[in-house]
């Protein structure tokens, strides 16, 4: 019997395979889709251990994070768009309580608002994203992606229970 984590990321990179040839432009190709899926997933696991979260549901949530992306080609306001199909496909899969796909869908919903202290779960998602873009190479976009990456570096978390 494999864990839900493995069995969540081989329907995901399904639907990612399902993808290849729909679209004539993409803002990232696939085959970043496939290795960022992965990459925040273990970056999630480990940060949700540290942070005492559950680390399934965190390596799941950071899994499926960018689907708004996946489906839809485009970069632009991609956390939001990625509500509907991240809550269909979660509850195709059969894994996961509805409880457990609300946090998830709030997750993927909300892990471009970097600047926003969101639940422990998002915040984990936000943290690996960034981490995982900055390990590439690749160049913060905006302003609070930095900030967070800094924030991170230096052992700052941002959670609800640090808020001022």
């Amino acid at each position: 019997m494999e864990n839900r984590l493995l069995s969540l990321q081989r329907q995901y990179l399904a639907l990612i395979n399902s993808q290849e040839g729909k679209l004539s432009h993409r803002d990232e190709p696939l085959d970043w889709e496939r290795l960022h899926m992965a990459s925040c997933a273990r970056l999630a696991w480990l940060l949700a251990l540290k942070r005492g979260v559950k680390p399934e549901l965190a390596a799941c949530a950071a899994t499926i994070h960018d689907i708004g992306r996946v489906i839809t080609g485009l970069q632009a306001d991609h956390a939001a768009a990625g509500a509907v199909p991240a809550q269909q496909f979660l509850a195709a899969t059969n894994l996961f309580s509805q409880q457990e796909i609300l946090q998830l869908v709030q997750a993927v919903a909300n892990h471009s608002s970097k600047a926003v202290i969101g639940s422990p779960l998002e915040e984990i998602v936000k943290d690996a994203d960034v981490v995982d873009c900055f390990q590439y190479g690749l160049p913060f976009a905006r302003k609070e992606q930095q900030l967070r990456y800094e924030a991170w570096e230096k052992g700052i978390v941002f959670s609800p229970y640090t808020a001022g």
